[in-house]
């Protein structure tokens, strides 16, 4: 009797194990579609249907896409993002941001067919699947509704307008589940109205790039751009272009998956050309691999990273007016400047400061500087290792108040200057005095971030507290 009553409970275990694996997930089933335009909000009966026996697949499915969705959550989660740097990051990426699966409940499912558009007007979740030419998916849902696009092994292959079109919506997902999704433009854009559409993810509101599968981008012009803010939390994407790759006039926040990019212009780039108190770039997760011809990473106002592993190959590989490194691997090849601070945004001083993380910079020959700033250069922590002639090149103060320098090899506590215009880089003396130097005083360690206690204002002329991202940029 005992032996039966024990094989029964192991029994019970076993059942409640199985059905604990269970889990959403995407599936390949299609539906016809023989209308021009496939308008997502007119099948309701077809998508009950579908839902039902989606659902009856996904609890057939095995655990492998469950596990691989859990993994790329947990690292998306896990992303460094930081309260006490430049910008305060906590409010950048929400809940549903970071998830890299979508809920597939409710979900309508839609087939590509060449020449035909996809039209989606309401809110919700679409998963779509299929290969198709001559077809876009096109957006125009209310200005308080959230479209979450589920690429499902899509291919899409168009001669002159965008793979995915959004004309108007509150935010837009793109989630690839566990496949391979292909989209690509062969021509010369054609403008919708007034509206240039010059990408092939093109957005007039913010987007949301995640997932746990592959998006694969070729443009004849730039490969993904938002008029509001670009952010990327997952998946594995490759970008390559004629223009820019990633492009957004508000921001750029990267906080997991892995990216490659081949790009004629820029690899990221974030520029309001009517506000140039507007458009920063934020990383704190992920790895970027990026070559492009002109700037790798550029942005009008900030540029902070938190963390991530960039690898960089560019004429210059970061640019932007404040730059500010607390954590992360930065590998960059440069033939111009490998981080130049600017002045381009009145709403900060031209600065470069790092606090921490770890930076390599490899320039080429001739007249090339490592860190270039317009304004003033910190060293208060983490390590920069250049190879270069000329290291340092700075119009403002220069402070090394903590961390390693390395300079051709060889360790030094000096931070030359190629033109002797900012006078000689100060010592800090083992850490330095964190506050003897405008805008970094109250942090510990010689500068060093690590207790979430927010800097102090920006150098003299700095605009912004430092805390705060210019009015307009956190929405």
């Amino acid at each position: 009797m005992k032996m039966k009553i024990t094989a029964i409970i192991l029994a019970a275990i076993l059942a409640l194990s199985l059905a604990a694996c269970a889990t959403d997930g995407g599936t390949n089933e299609t539906t016809a579609d023989s209308a021009k335009t496939t308008t997502a909000s007119e099948s309701a009966d077809q998508v009950e249907s579908e839902s039902v026996s989606a659902q009856t697949e996904t609890d057939d499915k095995s655990g492998d896409e469950s596990d691989t969705a859990s993994e790329a959550q947990t690292e998306a989660l896990a992303a460094n993002v930081t309260s006490y740097g430049l910008l305060d990051a906590t409010e950048f990426f929400s809940e549903r941001d970071m998830k890299q699966s979508a809920d597939l409940d409710d979900a309508e499912r839609i087939t590509l067919a060449d020449g035909k558009d996809v039209s989606i007007t309401s809110e919700g979740v679409y998963v779509i699947s299929g290969t198709a030419s001559d077809a876009t998916i096109v957006v125009e849902a209310g200005d308080s509704d959230k479209v979450q696009l589920v690429l499902d092994g899509v291919s899409i292959t168009n001669a002159d307008s965008p793979a995915i079109y959004v004309k108007s919506a509150d935010k837009v997902f793109v989630t690839t589940t566990d496949s391979d999704n292909t989209l690509s433009v062969t021509g010369s854009f054609t403008a919708d109205g007034t509206t240039n559409t010059d990408a092939v993810i093109f957005s007039r509101d913010d987007l949301v790039i995640n997932g746990v599968g592959t998006l694969t981008i070729s443009s004849t012009d730039n490969g993904i751009s938002s008029k509001d803010d670009l952010k990327i939390t997952g998946g594995t994407i490759a970008v390559s272009c004629s223009s820019d790759a990633l492009e957004a006039n508000d921001s750029i926040r990267i906080a997991g998956g892995s990216i490659t990019i081949s790009s004629k212009k820029d690899g990221l780039h974030a520029e309001n050309e009517d506000d140039n108190s507007s458009g920063f770039i934020y990383i704190c997760g992920g790895t970027l691999d990026v070559t492009a011809s002109d700037d790798a990473i550029h942005a009008t106002t900030a540029v902070q990273i938190d963390g991530g592993s960039i690898t960089a190959t560019a004429a210059e590989c970061i640019e932007g007016t404040y730059i500010q490194i607390n954590g992360g691997t930065l590998d960059l090849s440069a033939s111009d400047d490998g981080i130049n601070a600017a002045r381009k945004s009145s709403a900060y001083n031209p600065t470069f400061e790092i606090n921490d993380g770890y930076l390599k910079i490899t320039m080429g020959q001739g007249d090339t500087d490592g860190i270039d700033s317009n304004g003033d250069l910190y060293i208060n922590g983490g390590t920069v290792d250049i190879t270069a002639q000329f290291p340092f090149d700075y119009d403002g103060t220069a402070e090394h108040n903590g961390g390693t320098i390395i300079v051709n090899g060889v360790e030094t506590e000096e931070i030359t200057n190629q033109f002797g215009g900012g006078g000689p880089g100060q010592m800090g003396g083992g850490g330095g005095n964190p506050g003897n130097f405008p805008g970094r005083g109250g942090m510990p360690n010689g500068g060093r971030p690590g207790n979430g206690e927010a800097p102090g204002e920006l150098p003299p002329d700095g605009g912004e507290n430092p805390g705060v991202a210019p009015e307009g940029e956190l929405t």
